[in-house]
């Protein structure tokens, strides 16, 4: 069966004329860098017999001729992504409503959490599909994806696939702009989970407000009756809970959380919480380290047991659990030092992971850059975190894009204090910057390098290069 298992490159329905085939319907879409109604003309040389656009939209006295001339149906509507949502849906007979789908939400560890749940739920029986920033996965067959969520065109694709494939249960991220851009319209959740908040899509969102209301648009979309996971450590994300009162919270400083936890061991070994509330267990994690990765543990534990899953089943699923790819991957090198390659690429999440190896090692050295073409505020900021914990900073370059990989990291630099300026090692060659950090370490040294995770390329202008910081790792 699994063989079966291949997304079509054609869909009945589609924003992308990659995907568009004989019968298709195209729905002409606004991106935030171009327009779909530039490729209707393309569409039509490819077969579609429907073109989508919004209302109002002028079309060209050509284009209308080739409507004419090809007998394409030419719809309008209120919201291109809304209706591409519906219709892809329909197209294929909603087979989201034949799956049960758990959905992660939160600034971080959606991938962790996405990643660990599909594992326990697998490792209990189920059979699972996965939809994350890393991989998307349905049993042991992988799909590439280029997106936390995916365009709701692929997302039912996926679904049909999952209902052929017998999928007891899909996991997926969701996003902020999954919402804001309609992808995940008319999904029902079986459970959903509220990891934390903070900073983030300053690009994307004009104020913190908005980016909140996006996370918390999906929490509507739970079937009635489904469980609700709440950070109650977090205070944005706990006071959730006087809107949605149905709602269970999980914390470790909350003792009143209905899920309480106890970090009962925190090693570069392994990570063991204690579950006080509302069973007595404990939990080890080998692969896992740092208390926010506790959190990631202990707001699964809880999905899991609403679903019915026994504390055996959750521990066992614990034990068994590899790392995330990205999400602090771990390399014993050759002198001793251990490397982690972890995707933190903003302030929160930069003290979230230093803060930790800080208190696990003796030495810790940092290598990172920051995004050309993204939020320019959080560069010193991130340089600031960086030199207060590590005792060596290695600034270097992280797809600079359209800009000069030299003045994002002088925007890095202007946040570090003078005293800690001694600390900075600069290399713009990320390959160079990687073994210059492995120079300078000991065998109790801890090389963290942050920003790309699972990537495995760089953009440097409009173009994408192969670059793969585990490659390097491994020839070290």
């Amino acid at each position: 069966m699994n063989e079966n298992l291949v997304m079509p490159s054609e869909y009945l329905v589609a924003c992308h004329t990659d995907n568009v085939g004989v019968g298709s319907t195209f729905v002409a879409v606004q991106g935030q860098k171009e327009n779909g109604c530039a490729y209707i003309y393309k569409a039509l040389q490819k077969g579609a017999n429907t073109i989508v656009v919004q209302k109002n939209t002028t079309i060209a006295d050509d284009l209308l001729d080739a409507l004419v001339h090809t007998r394409a149906r030419l719809l309008y509507v209120d919201n291109p992504r809304a209706a591409l949502a519906q219709l892809s849906a329909q197209a294929l007979n909603y087979p989201a409503k034949q799956l049960r789908i758990l959905g992660i939400t939160g600034t971080k560890g959606k991938t962790t959490s996405s990643f660990l749940l599909g594992h326990i739920l697998r490792n209990a029986g189920y059979r699972t599909a996965l939809l994350s920033t890393v991989k998307n996965k349905i049993l042991d067959v992988e799909f590439k994806t280029n997106l936390t969520t995916q365009h709701p065109d692929y997302l039912h694709n996926f679904f049909a696939l999952c209902v052929q494939a017998h999928v007891d249960y899909v996991v997926m991220e969701v996003a902020a702009q999954a919402t804001s851009l309609h992808r995940v319209a008319g999904l029902e959740f079986d459970g959903l989970i509220f990891t934390n908040f903070d900073k983030e899509h300053a690009e994307f969102y004009p104020n913190m407000d908005d980016y909140f209301a996006a996370k918390v648009a999906v929490l509507n979309q739970l079937k009635p009756g489904a469980p609700l996971l709440l950070n109650a450590d977090d205070a944005r994300v706990s006071q959730l809970h006087e809107q949605y009162r149905h709602a269970l919270k999980f914390g470790i400083t909350n003792t009143q959380a209905d899920y309480h936890g106890v970090i009962s061991g925190n090693s570069l070994e392994q990570l063991q919480l204690e579950v006080a509330v509302p069973l007595h267990h404990i939990f080890a994690c080998p692969s896992l380290v740092g208390a926010f990765n506790a959190y990631n543990i202990l707001g699964v534990v809880g999905l899991c047991l609403q679903l019915g899953l026994t504390a055996h089943n959750i521990a066992q699923g614990l034990c068994t659990f590899t790392s995330v790819p990205g999400r602090l991957e771990r390399y014993d090198l050759p002198n001793g030092a251990r490397c982690f390659i972890d995707y933190a690429h903003n302030p929160s999440s930069f003290i979230a992971v230093l803060s930790m190896m800080r208190m696990l090692t003796n030495h810790l050295i940092v290598v990172f850059g920051a995004g050309g073409a993204r939020d320019t505020t959080k560069r010193p900021m991130m340089g600031a975190i960086a030199a207060q914990f590590a005792d060596i900073v290695v600034i270097t370059s992280d797809n600079p894009r359209t800009e000069d990989p030299a003045s994002i990291a002088q925007d890095i630099i202007v946040g570090i204090d003078a005293d800690k300026t001694h600390k900075i090692i600069c290399d713009l060659d990320r390959e160079s910057a990687i073994k210059k950090a492995y120079a300078a370490s000991t065998p109790t040294s801890v090389i963290m390098l942050l920003g790309k995770g699972p990537d495995e390329y760089q953009i440097i202008g409009d173009q994408k290069f192969d670059f793969s910081e585990k490659e390097i790792v491994k020839s070290l």
